[in-house]
């Protein structure tokens, strides 16, 4: 069971507003997702070893996920309102079955409801204030897993 490709199909598929799904966006919502499910029941969904860059939460294995099925994703290079390049993750199999547990899908569900309103620059704050970015210095792994123990006891 590959759970990174279903929570992006999963994502793609339930996310309200398709042309703000930016490999960024889906970046950090997979990230939020992870850290939900880390706080709530000690685990991950998916198998990422996430790194804090400089733009916060950052990896490539969610484009490369999606680039690696491009029956189910299509990946359009595209700009953004201020002319800067971004790649737009949709899917293309809007029946494909995902393949995610009832708690997995209740933290996508709540990240997508808690950020879908949300401009570029309050998601951006929202990543940025989440324990794992505060209490991490850049350029550092981020052990979710660790970190939503740490946060749990403070």
């Amino acid at each position: 069971m590959d759970k990174l490709k279903d929570l992006i199909a999963y994502i793609a598929q339930n996310y309200p507003i398709k042309e703000e799904l930016s490999n960024a966006r889906l970046t950090k919502i997979v990230y939020l997702s992870d850290w939900h499910q880390a706080l709530n029941h000690q685990r991950q969904i998916t198998n990422i070893d996430w790194y804090f860059d400089n733009y916060g939460p950052y990896v490539p294995d969610v484009i490369r996920k999606a680039q690696e099925f491009p029956n189910l994703f299509e990946c359009e290079s595209t700009n953004n309102m201020y002319g800067k390049s971004k790649t737009l993750v949709r899917i293309k199999d809007s029946s494909f079955l995902v393949e995610l547990s009832k708690e997995e899908t209740k933290s996508a569900d709540h990240i997508i409801e808690i950020t879908k309103s949300l401009n570029w620059n309050d998601f951006i704050q929202l990543i940025y204030s989440t324990y794992p970015i505060t209490s991490s210095t850049r350029y550092s792994a981020l052990n979710l897993i660790e970190k939503a123990s740490e946060y749990k006891n403070i």
